[in-house]
């Protein structure tokens, strides 16, 4: 492991990175080695198909983080600002470990938990915690919380510390756990204050902002459980809450705990209650298929109406996993459950014909086993055929009724965002050429197919929704264009591999003004007008983008 300089400065790690990158592209042989020794990958592969890989920025700077011992390039930042912040401002070091060590509906903030680099800020510096006992708490000493309730056997149930946390509370929630190193030291802390009395419903309320650590809100409290559960997915300490008497329906728990079958399976075990707790749905949303099945043998109601649902999304759980584009055994899943296959969206769309919308033929064979599905309608046909991505078919269709898609109604025409939002490319592609109306806006979040597609980091869909007429400013329901959607997307990576810098520089070519520097040290940038914050490989090519262009004499 590369020794981390004793003053790193990020700026010239990013030059690291792009050096390396620039030197990967030259297919220098040692910055081809650095990537297979360092980046999983390039693991294992020879120089000429690592060169094929054509890596970019990023991964450059995930090389560089993992030579000098992180897992990633954002843990490296977090941990160079962290050190920064303890020479500049060593009395904020503390709040700032805080941060790194809970999520930020504890700790305050948007930010999850980075219990990695707290470790090893910790590491450099071990009396940052000094000898208060609820700090010890997050990382699993329980010798001194055994001193704690040696001295005051009432501590056990007393917030403090600087999140003013009561003390099972500041283990289960602390990011720690996710650490083989101090998991089962924190087992031992959570099962020693069980024993000694603590109650196992410990709740703080949520310091999501606008709450804070000082101002919390009491609207949406988090348990222990929540925190073992639903926020670290830890199964043996989900347990052990589960026997001394924790409340299974604290409205958070088993929610969040869809992402792990194991402590879905025990909350359920010791009574958690499907039915309002939007579990299933959410099951749906993960495509958890082992999930699904665990909770609708656990006595889920498939015809459960999705709470708050609009009409537009859907009704029970069945139309729900056909919006989802959910697979054919997720299907059989409900239906063998007892899903009402004959169900409808509440503006009387059947189930049967949802799936031909979603372009989910088998699944709408399923739902027609008896062959008995009405005529579709001519528009419903036309639908169908977008959705499957069926253009010849689509084509011949709109040439009997031309005046399609426009004489589709408000929730046909949402269909083009929706697809989108699924990644369907194929239907989009079709849809839009077509002559479908490109800016009508729907999805979870009221947003175009541009900005679901931006969203995804779907470089090809977006280059082709902008050569289509799609406008860089067409806003969503947060209150921004897409230049806001590149920004959050390309930050917090929404999903697995997208391609946000091949977004950006389509909607710069198509328009989108470059970025010019934000104020010094804000991590932002400033376009058209407003300041935003991208990924670095982004707000690299914006910057550059804003530069004119150099004159030929000049070179």
């Amino acid at each position: 492991m590369t020794r981390l300089p004793d003053r790193p400065n990020l700026a010239q790690l990013k030059k690291q990175a792009k050096d390396l990158l620039t030197l990967y592209r030259r297919r220098d042989p040692a910055a081809l080695s650095r990537f297979r020794d360092s980046l999983p990958l390039a693991a294992g592969r020879d120089d000429a198909a690592i060169a094929a890989l054509g890596l970019r920025l990023h991964d450059a700077q995930s090389c560089l983080a993992r030579e000098y011992g992180f897992a990633g390039w954002a843990d490296l930042a977090h941990f160079v600002a962290a050190r920064e912040i303890s020479i500049a401002q060593p009395s904020e070091l503390l709040q700032t470990w805080l941060r790194l060590s809970y999520p930020g509906d504890i700790a305050g903030g948007m930010d999850r938990a980075r219990p990695a680099v707290a470790a090893r800020l910790l590491d450099e510096h071990p009396g940052l915690l000094g000898d208060d006992a609820h700090l010890a708490c997050a990382i699993g000493d329980e010798t001194r919380l055994r001193r704690a309730v040696g001295e005051d056997p009432q501590w056990i149930d007393r917030p403090g510390g600087p999140l003013h946390l009561p003390p099972l509370v500041a283990v289960t929630h602390s990011g720690f756990l996710r650490l083989p190193a101090f998991r089962d030291r924190l087992h031992a802390c959570a099962r020693f204050l069980l024993e000694a009395g603590a109650d196992p419903n410990q709740q703080v309320g949520n310091r999501w902002p606008p709450a804070s650590p000082a101002a919390p809100s009491q609207e949406h409290p988090l348990s222990a459980l929540y925190g073992a559960a639903g926020q670290n997915h830890d199964p043996i300490l989900t347990g052990l809450l589960l026997d001394a008497g924790a409340n299974p329906n604290d409205g958070e728990s088993l929610y969040h705990a869809v992402e792990s079958h194991d402590c879905t399976r025990r909350l359920l075990e010791a009574g958690a209650r499907v039915a309002g707790s939007n579990a299933l749905f959410r099951a749906l949303d993960l495509d958890s298929l082992a999930v699904l099945r665990l909770l609708l043998s656990n006595g889920a109601d498939p015809n459960e109406p999705a709470p708050g649902a609009p009409a537009a999304h859907g009704g029970a759980a069945l139309l729900w996993a056909i919006r989802r584009r959910r697979s054919p055994a997720h299907i059989a899943a409900l239906l063998e459950a007892g899903a009402d296959p004959a169900a409808t969206t509440p503006d009387g769309v059947s189930a049967h014909v949802w799936a031909l919308r979603y372009g989910l033929i088998e699944v709408a064979e399923m739902l027609d086993s008896a062959g008995d599905a009405p005529p579709l309608p001519h528009e419903e046909r036309f639908l169908a055929a977008c959705a499957r991505g069926d253009a010849a078919e689509a084509r011949r269709l709109q040439g009997e009724r031309p005046d399609l898609p426009t004489a589709l109604s408000e929730a046909q025409l949402r269909l083009l965002p929706e697809l989108a939002a699924t990644g369907n490319g194929a239907a989009v592609e079709v849809m839009v050429t077509l002559g479908w109306p490109i800016t009508v806006a729907g999805g979870d979040w009221q947003a175009s197919a541009l900005n679901h597609a931006v969203f995804r980091g779907d470089a090809a869909m977006t280059r082709f929704l902008l050569q289509h007429g799609a406008s860089w400013r067409e806003m969503h329901a947060f209150d921004d264009d897409a230049s806001g959607t590149l920004g959050w997307a390309s930050v917090n990576e929404p999903e697995p591999g997208g391609d946000w810098l091949g977004c950006a520089e389509a909607l710069v070519a198509h328009g989108m003004p470059g970025a010019e520097p934000g104020p010094a040290n804000s991590g932002t940038v400033v376009v058209d007008g407003r300041r935003k914050r991208f990924s670095d490989e982004v707000t690299d090519f914006l910057l550059g983008a804003s530069r004119p262009p150099t004159p030929q004499s000049a070179i």
